[in-house]
């Protein structure tokens, strides 16, 4: 509990204009929001067609959330209560195609859990539009529809991909980097639900288990006898896993033995000046890139100063883009000093 209400002390001050210094980081939420966030509030995922996904809506409410854009986050709140919340639950469909709409309506938990996060952050932080009602449903939909059993230890939890994934007492498909234990611990707190933090430190839990073998894998399954390669999805480390890093350093987690891990995987590129993104189970690299966003990750988990350049957004796709967004706020909200950017 003493950790918890240390993380939950080091409130979350929106990055407004007063407090952003010289304006790189707001500059960079800016140029972030318009190449990536429509008039109406979709954000777009260049990177798959243009295609827009909860996860991304998700990222979008935290972000305009950090950078004290309420008007950004009450549009795509819209937008997302308009187009993605279209399940009998309040989870959403996962994702949505501009020329189609939903195209497919399972829901990702990671997106439903970011949302939540995300409404829980606008009020109690920001002092924003009051949207408990919402809030409280899908923290109840993600009690009951995204979290289940450790098949390894019965009655610990565990954050699942998606509503209807795999899922049974002896097999549970699992996505490590679904494991934002900041966010699950907040939403516990708030609702007075211990599962929601259980899951976050039993996450914690399996990602230092993933790292004594060395290997963040993007998928797992975990059976009573262990945790085995995915049968319906590729056994590596890849652009999944780059997020494990990054929310456990937000969680306040930086000595977590995954971060250490995940560095050592960066750092294993043959390329100068590049990082090694994609890795098979026994190491070798599978896929390289000098791209700042994943650059800013690898600097968040060794400690080191994000540094971001006026062209960053322009010369990414919408992954490394917000990934380089994602570290720049959680650099700041995991500093005891509340650094400013």
């Amino acid at each position: 509990m003493q950790r918890r209400t240390l993380l939950t002390s080091l409130m979350f001050l929106p990055l407004t204009p007063a407090a952003a210094g010289s304006g790189t980081a707001l500059d960079a939420w800016q140029q972030w929001a318009e190449r990536f966030v429509t008039p109406e509030g979709r954000v777009v995922d260049d990177g798959q067609g243009g295609i827009s996904h909860s996860e991304g809506q998700g990222y979008g409410l935290v972000l305009a959330q950090a950078f004290g854009d309420r008007d950004r986050f009450r549009r795509i709140e819209d937008w997302t209560r308009e187009h993605l919340a279209i399940r009998q639950d309040a989870l959403m469909a996962w994702k949505w195609h501009p020329d189609h709409g939903v195209e497919d309506w399972h829901n990702a938990t990671d997106g439903d859990l970011f949302r939540a996060w995300a409404l829980l952050r606008a009020a109690r932080d920001s002092g924003w539009d009051d949207r408990e009602e919402t809030l409280t449903a899908i923290t109840r939909d993600l009690l009951a529809l995204g979290l289940a059993s450790d098949p390894r230890a019965e009655g610990e939890p565990l954050i699942t991909p998606g509503a209807e994934a795999l899922r049974s007492p002896e097999r549970l498909l699992v996505n490590p980097s679904y494991v934002m234990s900041r966010a699950l611990r907040e939403l516990g707190d708030h609702a007075k639900e211990p599962r929601l933090v259980r899951a976050a430190d039993h996450g914690e839990t399996l990602l230092r288990d993933l790292a004594a073998g060395g290997f963040l894998p993007d998928w797992i399954e975990i059976t009573r006898q262990g945790i085995v390669a995915p049968g319906a999805h590729d056994f590596r480390s890849g652009y999944d896993a780059l997020r494990i890093p990054l929310y456990l350093v937000w969680s306040g987690q930086a000595g977590h033995p995954a971060v250490a891990a995940a560095l050592r995987g960066f750092d294993s590129a043959a390329t100068p000046d590049h990082l090694a993104v994609v890795l098979d189970p026994s190491g070798q690299v599978l896929a390289e890139s000098d791209l700042p966003g994943y650059r800013a990750v690898r600097d968040l988990a060794a400690g080191s100063e994000i540094r971001t350049e006026p062209g960053d957004m322009a010369r990414q796709p919408y992954y490394p883009a917000t990934l380089q967004m994602l570290a720049m706020v959680a650099q700041r909200e995991s500093s005891p000093t509340r650094r400013q950017l």
